[in-house]
């Protein structure tokens, strides 16, 4: 199993900034590698723990902190409020207002103004899809691509999701979870910011890229959620891996098959580049 950390390698510069947003502030990292001087990709990546848990720093513990490392990317990695004492929208508002201040700051952080892209883990994803669904119908910010990574988007059961007793995250957790998101809205048919499954209106969202393990609670949502987007002319992929369980990628990264998805990701990544962009409207 993998030893944790919460700071940088030593070819990555972090920096901590705070957004003021309607009373509070939110706390972000600002990822750069050493000697960039402007012109790559700005990437807001958000951090699961069943929209209850989590922190910032764990953006280098999952896929991100190599965006910076291998391709040059400037991220951003929101310490949004959490459930236990901040229910849907509070969480969801704070990184909505991330990737706002990252569109107003793409000069000042050396960011292409025209490849903003949004990604996460777990929750991180599902706040991921969320955003851009949001950003779409206001139209506050174009997002070039999106990386939901084995999203938790669904509050009410899959087949994969229903009776899961596999490492990481089970039913259990993934019901208790949802209703301490979810209690102060419709706990069966929330908004599709809260739970983004509920929507039903995928045209002109970002291209996506995602990766699962059957063996996970997610797995059917992030399928379903994969042919929703392809359904509606929106260019989305996804990588399976069998037998594995939630987070796996996190957990034993230096298993074959983890190397296979993070080599996986990191070539989608690399094609992103090269291929989507999404001009700022004036």
């Amino acid at each position: 199993m993998r030893k944790f950390k919460f700071w940088p390698d030593k070819d990555v510069i972090a920096t901590k900034r705070y957004i003021e947003s309607d009373g509070h502030k939110i706390p972000i990292l600002i990822l750069k590698k050493k000697g960039h001087t402007g012109n790559a990709p700005g990437v807001l990546w958000i951090h699961g723990g069943g929209y209850a848990t989590g922190m910032k720093e764990m953006v280098y513990m999952g896929r991100a902190e190599r965006l910076v490392q291998k391709f040059g990317a400037v991220v951003i990695s929101v310490g949004y409020r959490l459930s236990a004492f901040h229910p849907f929208p509070d969480g969801f508002d704070d990184c909505y207002k991330a990737l706002l201040y990252l569109k107003e700051h793409v000069y000042e952080l050396g960011i292409n103004d025209d490849q903003i892209m949004v990604g996460g883990e777990s929750a991180g994803g599902g706040l991921c899809a969320a955003i851009c669904m949001k950003a779409r119908d206001t139209g506050d910010v174009n997002i070039a691509y999106q990386m939901p990574l084995y999203p938790m988007i669904d509050n009410l059961d899959t087949d994969s999701s229903r009776d899961n007793h596999a490492k990481v995250w089970n039913t259990r957790r993934n019901h208790a979870a949802w209703k301490m998101y979810l209690r102060n809205t419709d706990k069966i048919s929330p908004p599709p910011y809260a739970a983004p499954a509920r929507q039903t209106d995928y045209s002109n969202l970002p291209p996506a890229y995602t990766f699962v393990g059957t063996a996970e609670p997610f797995y059917n949502e992030t399928l379903t959620f994969v042919d929703n987007l392809k359904n509606a002319g929106v260019e989305a992929s996804v990588d399976v891996y069998e037998n594995m369980y939630h987070a796996f990628d996190m957990m034993e990264p230096d298993s074959e098959i983890a190397q296979k998805a993070i080599q996986n990701f990191e070539d989608k990544f690399e094609y992103a580049m090269h291929k989507y962009f999404a001009a700022q409207k004036k």
